[in-house]
């Protein structure tokens, strides 16, 4: 009986300072840990995001960039650190969805690992080639690459990417073996293409657009479903060569697992009034988002389906990083 007694009060001092922390929080700075590098499309919501909820908060958020392994450094680094809602992480597409059926070894699982906060924001990638290439069209990129088997190769902002995994798609549908030349971020791979040092790439449409403008990389194509009402001219790659082809990027925040759950609904609270404050939502169009938002039990379903969805695609593909 003294036992159960001692533990029901070690329970209730526990809750109770679970309570008046949630309450308190936050009295300090939040980190915000992104798996792209500076200037990647991610960052850039990162930041957006971080700064208005820096203002109603009244703490700053501080945007860390920890890139590598497709999020997985990124991933692990967020699994280790205290679950007291100091250190959120902007999960992706590529951090827990895809790269549980691409890794043979993770150093996390995206749902036992981590508390889902909310779904941000989504938006398709662009397949841009060098302009050097003189390629034109997704058939005359299929074409070109079989002719030239040796020399054709792809940039990704890292293993394990939603531009990897749109290359890898690309490849099993249209019967092509290109080299993959990865990199730690997206506009390093990027960057690559318009030097010409890698033939094509699957970038977020953002961070291709004022490359394609300054004529060093061009735009073929878009990998949504449809074509988007902001590039009515950008075909997509399924009505461009390769019909049944698609794939979208996503991003949302998550913590370490065990965070309160007064802690996670404030930061979900303050994050939906962030989205669609107006200037958010005026800098998610520029950049060619598409808002999501909803409940953490919303992002949790969300990504259980999108691990089913893209295990799928990987097997299909046959892609794999060890």
């Amino acid at each position: 009986m003294h036992l159960l007694k001692l533990n029901l009060l070690t329970f209730i001092a526990i809750f109770f300072a679970g309570t008046a922390s949630a309450q308190n929080y936050p009295d300090k700075p939040i980190k915000l840990i992104v798996t792209s590098s500076a200037g990647a499309s991610s960052d850039i919501l990162a930041r957006t995001i971080a700064n208005q909820i820096s203002k109603s908060m009244g703490v700053a958020v501080v945007v860390e960039n920890r890139p590598g392994a497709g999020g997985n450094v990124a991933g692990a680094y967020v699994k280790g650190q205290p679950a007291d809602g100091y250190t959120i992480m902007l999960a992706s597409v590529s951090s827990h969805a895809i790269n549980t059926s691409l890794y043979e070894k993770m150093p996390y699982d995206p749902i036992k690992d981590f508390t889902p906060i909310i779904a941000l924001a989504s938006n398709p990638n662009a397949l841009v080639v060098s302009a050097s290439s003189g390629v034109t069209s997704v058939g005359q990129l299929i074409s070109y690459i079989r002719a030239n088997p040796n020399g054709s190769s792809f940039s990704s902002g890292g293993s394990g990417t939603s531009q990897h995994l749109s290359a890898e798609i690309f490849q099993s549908m249209a019967k092509l073996n290109m080299l993959h030349v990865p990199y730690k971020g997206s506009p390093e791979a990027l960057m690559s293409v318009a030097k010409g040092e890698t033939l094509m790439m699957f970038p977020n449409i953002p961070n291709a657009i004022s490359l394609a403008k300054s004529g060093s990389i061009r735009m073929l194509a878009v990998t949504s479903a449809r074509r988007l009402p902001w590039l009515p001219d950008v075909p997509t790659v399924a009505e461009n060569g390769l019909p049944g082809f698609e794939a979208t990027a996503w991003f949302g925040l998550v913590a370490p697992s065990g965070t309160p759950a007064a802690i996670v609904d404030k930061i979900n609270y303050e994050s939906e009034k962030a989205l669609h404050a107006p200037e958010v939502s005026k800098m998610l169009v520029s950049q060619g988002f598409d808002v999501m938002g909803g409940s953490r039990m919303d992002f949790r379903n969300f990504m259980i389906a999108e691990i089913e969805k893209w295990h799928k695609v990987v097997v299909s593909s046959g892609a794999k990083v060890n």
